[in-house]
């Protein structure tokens, strides 16, 4: 089964409301170990571990399999530079993300809230020429909240019972895994593979498609830790 595919059987895109809601699944498990969307809104069960979740957009319909987060499309693509090596970027952001691109998680900082958003960065430019988000520091703390809000209550429920500051545009989300960098260099690397929406019902797309936005300007990622060890990370964007 396409990795796509497989994505797709874990994920159910959660119902609109102001904003983009997405939780996203970890690394395949066995039969008993397996993940369901729990989206706000959303048909399907509780997060598994490892759990994912997808999302829809803010203004945007919602759909079984995902919808489009808010925000323009990605400027056209440039072409190579005349001599030396090509350079994607010359010409600005990408129409879509360059195939199969997975760069290096760089070391880490001590700091996995910095090192989220540099992640997120990361993916945008490296592998779509897309400008940087800004840390969103002063939602830090709200997203921790939101982080443990949910792994008690279920994936996106801190969405609208905790909003942070005014209120987040879209979250996404990914319930119980092993770590802060499992998160950072998994669920993150996951979510980016979704791709810009395709029209397939099928197919989930909100995680990536608020990784990309370019409405948004800014991002809090939040942690949290249960009592049994796995970690809940939620990305607010703004």
């Amino acid at each position: 089964m396409g990795k796509r595919a497989w994505l797709a059987t874990l994920v159910a895109l959660s119902l609109g409301c102001d904003g983009e809601i997405g939780e996203f699944g970890g690394p395949p498990r066995t039969a008993d170990g397996g993940t369901q969307d729990a989206s706000a809104g959303g048909a399907g069960g509780t997060a598994g571990t490892g759990g994912v979740d997808g999302g829809a957009g803010a203004g945007g319909s919602a759909g079984a399999g995902g919808s489009a987060a808010t925000g323009g499309s990605a400027g056209a693509g440039g072409s190579p530079g005349a001599g030396g090596s090509p350079d994607p970027c010359a010409n600005g952001p990408l129409v879509a993300p360059i195939p199969g691109c997975a760069p290096a998680t760089p070391a880490s900082t001590g700091d996995a809230h910095a090192d989220c958003v540099a992640r997120i960065n990361q993916f945008r430019w490296e592998c779509q020429c897309l400008p940087p988000l800004q840390r969103w520091t002063d939602g830090e703390a709200c997203a921790d909240s939101n982080a443990e809000y949910d792994s008690v209550n279920g994936v996106h429920a801190s969405f609208t019972a905790i909003p942070c500051g005014t209120g987040a545009r879209a979250q996404n989300e990914c319930p119980a895994w092993p770590s802060n960098a499992s998160v950072i260099t998994g669920c993150l690397q996951a979510m980016w593979e979704e791709g810009p929406e395709d029209g397939n019902p099928d197919t989930v797309n909100g995680h990536y498609e608020s990784m990309a936005s370019t409405t948004y300007t800014q991002v809090a990622c939040g942690f949290y830790t249960t009592p049994g060890g796995s970690v809940w990370g939620v990305q607010n964007f703004d």
